[in-house]
Parts: structure tokens; sequence; C-alpha cells
């Protein structure tokens, strides 16, 4: 079993020194290599490096405030059309961005899963900064960069045997 899954944790905040190109390929290569519903695959990411637009982003939200001290965000967005399971874009989405959160661990980088969808005020404004099309729909907002926190992973304290039933 992979490490990372219990090393994951929620950073907030970020060092200044950037995420390399080839640091966001290997993110988004792993976010891409989630399973998705019938193999549709609704993904398009949005790297934001430039300071202003990331501004902009921590505000557009209530809780995206780490988006502007990030030297790198990811908006993971949906295409909405054309999709052969479009309920199922959302499990699309969210195995997509929590595998890009375990390639952050891996790389030593720090990351921060900022929700956008489903509430439809987030996803006006978060599209409005990014100035999407029609038919792309921002899911989440992926603040990374080198932590200059380490909080405490707390997937290792999750386990709780009571909340488990066998079937035999």
């Amino acid at each position: 079993m992979t490490e990372a899954i219990f090393k994951r944790a929620s950073v907030r905040r970020f060092t200044d020194e950037p995420v390399t190109d080839d640091e966001v390929r290997a993110l988004l290569r792993a976010a891409m290599a989630a399973p998705s519903a019938g193999n549709q695959q609704p993904w398009e990411f949005y790297v934001v490096r430039d300071e202003a637009t990331r501004v902009r982003l921590s505000e557009a939200t209530p809780y995206a405030k780490p988006a502007a001290a990030a030297p790198c965000v990811i908006a993971a967005c949906t295409h909405t059309a054309e999709l052969h399971f479009p309920m199922c874009a959302p499990q699309d989405m969210s195995a997509a961005v929590e595998n890009l959160l375990l390639e952050a661990v891996e790389l030593g980088l720090g990351a921060v899963w900022l929700g956008v969808a489903p509430e439809p005020d987030r996803i006006a404004a978060v599209s409005k900064v990014l100035g999407l099309p029609e038919g792309v729909e921002p899911f989440a907002l992926v603040a990374c960069g080198r932590p200059a926190e380490e909080p405490a992973p707390k997937g290792r304290d999750r386990f709780d045997e009571s909340r488990i039933r066998w079937i035999s």
C-alpha cells in the first residue's frame, strides 16, 4: 500500500519556490490516470501561475484563500457536453483530483483541494476569472507548491473498525 495515502495532508501555506513544468506534468499525468465512467475522461486542467489571476481565484470562493499564496493553482474542470455518463462526472473528477493530491505527496509538494462544484455561485465566479468557454465547468481548484508548513496527516487516525460490517 502506498504511503502517500497516509502522508497526504491539506497544505495551505507555501514557499515562493515555483512548481516546475515537469512537476506540473507529473501531477496532471497522475490526475488523468484516474478511472472514469465508460472511460469518458471529462477533465480539462487550467494551470494558473499568474499572480493576479491566483489572487482573483482566492477571492472567488469563500475557502480559496490559499490560492493567492500558492505558486501554482490547478483548476480541474469538467467538459459538460457529450458525456456518456454525465451523472458520473463528479466521481470521475474527484478521482482525478485525489490522484493529483497523492502525486503531490510523492513529489514532495504540498497541496490543498479547494471546492468549487456543485455550488452555482462558485462555479460562476471561477468560470469568470478563468474565462472558461461554454461547456467547460470548474470542479475544483488545487493550490500547490513547496510546503511552508507541515500539517500532520490525518489519514492514519481515521480508521474506525466500528464502521465496518462484514457480510459473509
